[in-house]
């Protein structure tokens, strides 16, 4: 009776906070749905949830396989449809199919309400659907019709100038998960790597704190695989695969790489990492292991699956990726190997460009005709507990195990996931789209999962403290001509050094290589590039001051 109470208490709240007092809405008349993807115009004004009669919206969305085809099966939007009086029409597609499904759909010129999870419109496609009135400006509903979200947009005024567009106005919603800031966000570092803690013991081996102890010990496990009782693997990774490619030990011989290759340098100045000297000196290195049989023949060409399912039998000795939950398991087997130093005894964890904000979360197309009722319904999604729900999943579910514990004071508390994979589990009951989940929530209106919070003390205690790095490079918003040169350009460069990494590290070859490939990188754009984002950086730093 009591968690009856509570909800219905956590509902008012939220209709209060998105809507302020009012009438339900009164209606000035219909108008006819502009195509099939859309809704008619109800001529709503004065909108306050619930709604006095349940009026349909249609939203475009993807989601996971897992999950239910139909996203009104999931139990937070039939919450939202009770406490709104709005029921959505949903036009959802699987996470594999949506792309392409998603710009069909726009190039029909029929289009719907809205998207609800946009799967990262990049900025270009921002700004070329906005010119062609596809989407509308959101600058005067978020002031108008969506307090919650502009709560945080005053209070966080980067993320304002973050969505903001060159020309001044927004066109889309952002998705917003803090999971600490600077060098201590999540996102720092994304390639951990994972060493077989079980064979070093087994063979009488220190953890290494060196490449060259490193390389001696993979040298171990190599030599000794009748001992270790497994068709031993003495490092893998995937080739140029984001936190599954063993850039993190390049650290060891400079700067180190990341996964766009962009790092910015104490001085501020934005470099490209595969044209930094200490990189050659970490790639003969790598060439060196791969000479010596130490490297997964596989480990330039396999998939996903592939790398899991030999992680799975524990045949790696060491290993890259974010979790190693999702590889070998939670088990004390594997643990993260320390920074290393390097030949020259110089240390460094190279910092990636990760942020857990996405811009182009959500649009609202220009064939909507109930743009203030769609805004404070998506506003809904920025109420903290909300917030919170829609990222990871929810409470009180009877058919599906629940990410949280409503407690009696309105919070909502991480449960333990035993036997359960979070990411599947997050998938099936979690919601995506926007929303917002800060710092400062962890406090009063939620926990850390414990896989965050997990992760985010191995950074803290293991690798920040050699990030040398106090810069990363941010996430500008360009112009639509800078936009699209980049964009150009970096595929074509980063195509390039990415081949001739993967190409070094089998066969050798960087030394007699390298002056023909900084001419042809220069070629390719790099100088171009860096240029532009230097600019943009300058001005992210003044805007700063």
């Amino acid at each position: 009776m009591k968690k009856t109470k509570l909800i219905a208490t956590l509902a008012l709240a939220v209709s209060v906070l998105a809507t302020g007092c009012g009438a339900s809405g009164s209606s000035t008349g219909n108008s006819k749905a502009k195509g099939s993807n859309s809704s008619p115009g109800y001529g709503l004004t004065n909108v306050s949830f619930p709604l006095k009669s349940k009026v349909n919206l249609k939203f475009l969305t993807h989601s996971s396989a897992l999950a239910p085809s139909d996203p009104n099966k999931k139990l937070i939007f039939q919450r939202f449809e009770k406490s709104t009086g709005v029921h959505i029409d949903w036009t959802n597609y699987t996470d594999d199919a949506f792309n392409d499904k998603r710009n069909l759909e726009i190039a029909s010129g029929d289009l719907p309400d809205a998207i609800f999870d946009t799967n990262g419109l990049s900025d270009n496609d921002l700004l070329k659907y906005s010119s062609q009135g596809a989407i509308i400006p959101l600058d005067d509903l978020i002031n108008k019709d969506m307090p919650n979200l502009k709560k945080i947009l005053d209070a966080n005024p980067k993320y304002k100038t973050m969505i903001t567009a060159p020309d001044g106005h927004i066109y889309s919603l952002p998705w917003i998960e803090e999971l600490g800031t600077g060098k201590d966000a999540i996102q720092a570092l994304d390639d951990i790597p994972w060493i077989n803690k079980k064979w070093l013991d087994k063979l009488g081996l220190p953890m290494p704190t060196t490449t060259d102890e490193l390389e001696k010990d993979l040298l171990a496990f190599k030599n000794n695989a009748a001992k270790l009782g497994a068709n031993v693997i003495p490092m893998s990774f995937m080739m140029n695969h984001q936190g599954e490619d063993p850039a993190m030990l390049l650290g060891a011989f400079g700067m180190g790489d990341n996964d766009d290759h962009y790092m910015v340098t104490n001085d501020k100045k934005v470099v490209y990492s595969t044209t930094q000297p200490g990189y050659k000196d970490g790639i003969k290195w790598l060439n060196k292991l791969q000479n010596e049989g130490l490297i997964d023949k596989e480990a330039f060409t396999q998939d996903w699956n592939t790398y899991v399912a030999k992680g799975s039998a524990n045949r790696y000795g060491l290993y890259f990726t974010w979790d190693k939950a999702n590889i070998t398991g939670t088990s004390d087997s594997y643990v993260q190997l320390p920074p290393l130093k390097g030949p020259d005894g110089h240390i460094n964890v190279p910092r990636s460009n990760g942020i857990g904000f996405e811009r182009g979360r959500t649009v609202i197309s220009s064939s909507n005709q109930n743009a203030d009722l769609t805004a404070k319904w998506f506003d809904l999604c920025y109420v903290p507990v909300q917030s919170v729900q829609n990222n990871w999943g929810t409470y009180g579910d009877k058919s599906l195990q629940n990410i949280f514990k409503m407690t009696t004071e309105g919070n909502l508390k991480h449960l333990p996931l035993t036997g359960t994979a979070p990411v599947e589990l997050r998938q099936k009951t979690s919601t995506g789209g926007p929303l917002a989940v800060l710092n400062s929530y962890y406090v009063h209106q939620t926990t850390k999962p414990d896989d965050a919070a997990w992760r985010l003390n191995i950074l803290k205690t293991t690798y920040v403290p050699y990030m040398k790095a106090t810069y990363n490079y941010p996430l500008v918003f360009m112009n639509s001509a800078d936009q699209s040169q980049v964009t150009q350009l970096d595929t074509a460069v980063k195509t390039y050094t990415e081949r001739m990494k993967a190409q070094w590290i089998l066969k050798g070859g960087i030394d007699a290589d390298w002056n023909s490939y900084l001419t042809k990188m220069d070629q390719s754009g790099v100088t171009k590039i860096l240029a532009i984002k230097q600019k943009y950086i300058d001005s992210y730093f003044k805007a700063q001051k």
